[in-house]
């Protein structure tokens, strides 16, 4: 036996044993089943919340400071039932829809500039490095000065705190489009509009829905910012003037339902808008997991 003549292995044949009664797959347990839903995970984590203030309210023991998790239902459920937290509620989200939009339509303006032009590129990071970092609440004296007292203020100042988050993101989105499938938009002769919304912003639309997301909670702390600030629009106040209402007359139980209320808000188109619309649109087609 040398190296030119390695041993040679013999071949054989093993024969295996029948599997038997063996299940391929093993169903988990209910519990296991049932904790794997998104809806029961959070709704624990809010009841942990709600009995920790429960508990923080009782020992504080002063209903003028920290009312109790029950008392700010009670108060909840009274302003939702005659109607005032209701109307509050709808005067606030029509003033928040005007700007949200109206941003969203500034931020696609500027950013289809951006990738068309070397001056819109130049344009977009100039405004944002201007604008961007300044409070959209420090525009409020400004607005009251150009548009009056009425809903005209509150739009411009949430235009503001939407517009550059999301133009960031949709513009940051547009640059990591891949080159091949832009060239792909070219050699089907798409320009302008057409290049864009066929294909930049399908392509990017993760990072635009990142991008609506910051805006929205960017315009909606905003706006109840500015309606405590500036108080009522046009004789009408939404749920910021009404947290500033009964902060004046020392019904806290009242100040922690009207926040109780923004945060529902927040998480009703947190958890049923934008998941609906990232369900259907980049979960569906597999851009994210």
């Amino acid at each position: 036996m040398s190296a030119l003549h390695p041993p040679i292995r013999p071949e054989y044949e093993r024969t295996l044993e029948p599997l038997g009664p063996v299940q391929a797959e093993r169903e988990l347990p209910w519990a296991a089943r049932l904790w794997q839903q998104g809806w029961l995970r959070k709704t624990v984590i809010l009841a942990v919340l709600a009995l920790l203030w429960e508990l923080a309210a009782r020992l504080q023991n002063n209903e003028l400071l920290l009312p109790t998790f029950v008392a700010t239902v009670h108060a909840l459920g009274e302003g939702l039932g005659s109607g005032e937290l209701v109307e509050k509620a709808r005067i606030s989200l029509l003033v928040l829809l005007q700007g949200y939009f109206g941003g969203i339509v500034a931020a696609l303006v500027l950013t289809t500039l951006a990738v068309s032009s070397q001056l819109g590129r130049d344009l977009l990071s100039t405004l944002t490095a201007m604008l961007n970092p300044l409070p959209a609440i420090a525009l409020l004296p400004l607005a009251l000065l150009w548009f009056g007292l009425g809903r005209g203020s509150l739009v411009f100042v949430l235009i503001h705190s939407v517009l550059w988050p999301l133009a960031l993101n949709t513009y940051a989105g547009f640059q990591g489009v891949p080159q091949t499938l832009q060239m792909a938009g070219r050699n089907y002769g798409l320009s302008g509009l057409r290049f864009v919304f066929q294909i930049l912003v399908p392509a990017a639309l993760p990072s635009i829905l990142s991008g609506l997301k910051i805006g929205w909670a960017f315009a909606w702390r905003t706006l109840i910012a500015a309606e405590l600030v500036f108080g009522a629009s046009s004789g009408k106040g939404g749920l910021g003037w009404y947290i500033f209402q009964n902060r004046n007359e020392l019904y806290t139980d009242r100040v922690f339902a009207g926040l109780a209320l923004v945060i529902i808000i927040g998480l009703l188109v947190e958890n049923l808008a934008f998941h609906s619309l990232e369900r259907l649109t980049v979960r569906r087609w597999g851009m994210l997991r």
